[in-house]
């Protein structure tokens, strides 16, 4: 029914404007005496073959929501009535920012993918914070975190610094967004040698607080082999708790949508379908690099169950949702956990 008739109807209309249509009337059926228990009903299992401790936290299956979908947690407990064990917020950063100019974020349908450039829109981390610490959950909640647009970045690690002292009290891990191709110069805090800087201030930091909370660093797909070395060398060094692959990608490759639509598009990061083997090859390289001694989050273009598998015996201990969400619908993390069971792959 979603893919035949909701799906289609969803498309007719302005994606940004339909994604946060959809959110909003979740949150209204989630006020409704007994709506969420009703989505529970439909979409939750409780599966005790899946549970699973990664990074010092148990999560009750391994599929979350990727960064981006629930930028500023408004709607943690309506997504996570749809299965998902974490929920990962942001980006976040320490001022509010508008984004990027819209229209800013575009469907390639023949592909099963997406374009967006929304350059880390978000309401700021105090309210962010704040909010989150009104929200009563259970689901795990991951704290993306990078810099304002105008913010440069030789003060970039202040940014970072503020939103960790912030969000620490409430969220249960962080991620570092260093790779977001959707603001100018913000791939450039990738480089080793600013988070050889950054992650001793974050480590020490989280030493004072009264819980340790794990730290992960999201990476661009579009990393080689000579980087991706770099990068988990580093990680090594610094004891990091774990890797998030990938981000989306600048590349255009092999897409079915023709080359008028993509220049009229514009530039952007792409996620999904097309974005499914980079990303694997990715897991697969760190996995064999590190002998699977370092966790890793699995995110880019899982459409369907196989999809998820295929992440998880490349490596991953962990995947996320964004795109295959969207074009799948949300049965797909029912789905998903079933096929990882009937797989042994608990």
């Amino acid at each position: 029914m979603y893919k035949l008739i909701v799906r289609p109807l969803f498309f007719l209309f302005n994606a940004e404007w339909v994604h946060y249509f959809t959110l909003n009337t979740l949150k209204l059926i989630g006020k409704i005496p007994f709506g969420s228990t009703l989505v529970k009903s439909i979409y939750c299992k409780n599966l005790p073959s899946l549970e699973k401790e990664v990074f010092g936290l148990k999560f009750k299956n391994p599929v979350g929501l990727a960064a981006g979908f629930d930028k500023n947690g408004k709607y943690i407990n309506e997504l996570a009535d749809f299965g998902f064990s974490f929920i990962e917020i942001g980006t976040v950063t320490p001022k509010p920012q508008d984004g990027n100019p819209k229209k800013r974020l575009f469907r390639l349908v023949k592909d099963n993918a997406i374009i967006n450039r929304l350059g880390i829109n978000n309401d700021g981390v105090k309210v962010i914070a704040e909010r989150i610490k009104k929200t009563n959950t259970n689901v795990i909640i991951g704290g993306n975190i990078g810099k304002n647009t105008a913010t440069s970045n030789d003060s970039a690690a202040d940014d970072y610094l503020e939103n960790f002292k912030t969000l620490h009290p409430h969220v249960d891990y962080f991620a570092l967004n260093v790779s977001c191709p959707n603001v100018n110069n913000f791939t450039k805090l990738q480089d080793v040698e600013f988070l050889k800087k950054l992650i001793p201030q974050l480590k020490k930091i989280n030493s004072h607080q009264e819980k340790i909370k794990p730290i992960l660093i999201k990476i661009s797909p579009d990393l080689n082999h000579k980087q991706l070395d770099q990068t988990i060398d580093l990680i090594k060094k610094e004891e990091l708790d774990g890797i998030i692959a990938t981000n989306t990608t600048t590349k255009r490759v092999g897409l079915n949508t023709n080359e008028k639509e993509l220049e009229k598009i514009g530039n952007g990061g792409l996620s999904g379908r097309p974005l499914n083997r980079n990303s694997t090859d990715v897991i697969r390289y760190i996995s064999k690099k590190t002998n699977k001694t370092i966790p890793i989050i699995g995110v880019g273009g899982i459409m369907s169950p196989k999809d998820a598998l295929d992440k998880i015996k490349a490596g991953a201990d962990l995947i996320q949702l964004y795109t295959g969400f969207i074009y799948s619908g949300p049965n797909i993390v029912k789905e998903i956990n079933k096929y990882l069971i009937k797989n042994n792959e608990s």
